[in-house]
């Protein structure tokens, strides 16, 4: 009998003692009763931080100022331009419109001397119907609808070069594997340069350039075979700047080809062929035949 009263004794005292901590609870911060029901082992967030606590920093947002975004690069292929001494304007109008058109039904893309690409030709001895070739473009040459461009590889040990007219029809496809430039703006002696600077795996893979940066400039420096070349590219009228000259000629032959040089070329302005007006012309005229 007494044990019954001592446990009925205790009940009651058991639910005041959960009533004062209910009422603790409810008098403490929403943050404390959110630690209290969090589980051990699994924190959770606990609403605006305390004074004094650890805040993180904010991620520092980084904007290019150099360039304005979406802004593309004014790219005007230099076949359009007509040469310095033209005597018929008419005539590179009407080619310009021809070239207009097969724009429109082949994308021709931008890309420089020192450009990796692939051509897909049309060939019908071919597997297909159809043949790929991937070099490094190391000349552009012509103007109008006669504009060229050569390609190069060395397969087998074989140096292979393919002269491509840039808008026949039989080309399918003019794919861009690498974007970039060289030193020079022509790389023919890569026929005298050692074969590894001009050898390309033809499964390459190609590399995604944005159109809103500046295309690279690749400063490589190639090294040549022992002579003879197949032109004197020492000579200062090349004005080589991507050959290792002091790894292939002595001293006595450098001053030997600075004896063929012109300084005073540098200070003949009939030289220059300002064409800032004639291609702002141009380029309003192919933007007007997008829009046709």
């Amino acid at each position: 009998m007494a044990a019954c009263m001592a446990g009925g004794c205790r009940r009651p005292m058991g639910l005041t003692q959960s009533f004062r901590a209910a009422r603790a609870l409810l008098r403490a911060p929403a943050s404390v009763v959110c630690r209290l029901r969090a589980e051990p082992g699994r924190p959770q967030s606990s609403g605006p931080l305390e004074p004094g606590a650890f805040q993180p920093p904010q991620k520092p947002v980084i904007v290019d100022k150099r360039q304005r975004p979406g802004e593309e690069r004014r790219f005007l292929s230099p076949e359009f331009i007509p040469p310095r001494g033209r005597t018929s304007p008419l005539k590179y109008y009407l080619e310009r419109k021809d070239m207009l058109e097969r724009r429109k039904v082949l994308h021709i893309p931008e890309f420089y001397v020192g450009s990796i690409l692939r051509v897909t030709t049309a060939d019908p001895y071919a597997n297909g119907k159809t043949s790929q070739f991937l070099g490094i473009c190391i000349q552009r040459s012509g103007v109008g609808l006669g504009a060229t461009f050569i390609l190069r590889n060395t397969i087998e040990g074989q140096g292979v070069e393919i002269c491509f007219e840039l808008y026949n029809p039989r080309i399918h496809e003019i794919q861009v594997v690498k974007l970039e430039k060289r030193l020079d703006d022509n790389l023919m002696y890569l026929r005298d340069a050692l074969p590894e600077y001009s050898t390309f795996d033809m499964n390459m893979k190609p590399v995604i350039s944005e159109s809103n940066q500046e295309v690279p400039i690749n400063e490589l420096k190639v090294k040549m075979k022992p002579k003879p070349w197949s032109k004197r590219w020492e000579r200062p009228q090349f004005n080589i700047k991507g050959i290792r000259f002091d790894l292939a000629l002595t001293e006595e032959q450098m001053k030997e080809a600075q004896k063929w040089s012109k300084p005073w070329l540098e200070f003949d302005m009939m030289r220059e062929y300002d064409t800032s007006k004639l291609e702002a012309a141009i380029w309003d005229e192919i933007q007007a035949s997008k829009t046709s």
